[in-house]
């Protein structure tokens, strides 16, 4: 059990039957009424943020969630399957936990969050870029559009389909943001 005044960003708590993390706080003495706690929560199993105000003093549940770093074997009809890099225990997880799955290849390793009291997978976070391979698009022709943030469909080596400029072409190597799935740059081979 913790109260408010140990409240930091990134303590992850019980809260509602669900887990959620701190992402924001702010301890608030007004001038007349108790003081209290404003706070920013991220669910972990959604990704959901709501605002939450907490009385000064009131007590939370603390959860211990854990960080491993696996990496990405295969997918099948049971889901995806991932090993440990340690001490090679595999698993397999559920297309719902994985946000950003479409840019993931075998072999890329992987953060997946544990509850640490019931050994359950929470999530499973990509790093913040990868380089794909743009395996087709159509060719884009210069003076096909006439504003200058035109985009066009790719598609990569792990199949999945994303928006590029004109100017990238099948083969190029382009860096992918997987927090919001979206084209970040050309890389050179």
């Amino acid at each position: 059990m913790a109260s408010t005044a140990d409240f930091r960003n990134g303590l992850c708590i019980e809260f509602n039957n669900d887990l959620f993390t701190i992402v924001q706080f702010q301890h608030v003495k007004p001038g007349k009424g108790p003081a209290f706690v404003r706070t920013k929560l991220k669910s972990i199993k959604t990704g959901k943020v709501i605002d939450n105000t907490f009385s000064a003093g009131h007590k939370v549940t603390v959860a211990r969630i854990e960080r491993r770093t696996y990496q990405f074997l295969y997918k099948d009809d049971i889901g995806f399957h991932f090993m440990h890099n340690e001490t090679f225990e595999q698993i397999n997880l559920p297309e719902d936990l994985m946000p950003s799955a479409g840019f993931m290849k075998e072999g890329q390793e992987v953060e997946i969050v544990f509850h640490a009291e019931t050994e359950t997978a929470l999530s499973c976070d990509l790093p913040a870029f990868v380089t794909l391979e743009v395996t087709y698009t159509e060719p884009g022709v210069k003076g096909d559009t006439t504003s200058t943030t035109a985009l066009k469909v790719a598609e990569l080596e792990t199949g999945a389909k994303l928006n590029v400029p004109l100017f990238v072409n099948t083969g190029d190597l382009i860096k992918v943001d997987t927090r919001d799935n979206s084209y970040s740059e050309r890389v050179k081979k």
